[in-house]
């Protein structure tokens, strides 16, 4: 996992903020399916916005962090019932951060 400095994340959430969501996170919340989906998303590319609907049984905050954790992948940023995630490549990452 990265940690990324303010600078970092901030360069991070304009690239995502373009971006449609690819993933949703729905009533039954983080599952195992939702884990799936998300490493396939990575498979492809480090950074993904995702959304959470309104059925989900946990906060958006919440709901997000699990999945980053899970997918061993760096939270950038929440906004309402969105969010951004980043991994890098382990190989060649893509994405070059600021310092």
């Amino acid at each position: 996992v990265v940690m990324l400095n303010s600078k970092q994340r901030a360069y991070l959430m304009s690239l995502g903020s373009e971006e449609a969501p690819v993933l949703q996170i729905g009533k039954g919340g983080v599952t195992p399916e939702t884990v799936v989906s998300a490493e396939e998303v990575f498979n492809r590319r480090e950074l993904f916005k995702g959304s959470i609907l309104k059925t989900c049984p946990d906060l958006p905050e919440v709901a997000a962090d699990k999945l980053a954790a899970r997918t061993h992948a760096e939270l950038v940023k929440v906004i309402g019932r969105k969010f951004i995630l980043y991994r890098p490549f382990k190989d060649e990452p893509k994405i070059v951060l600021p310092k």
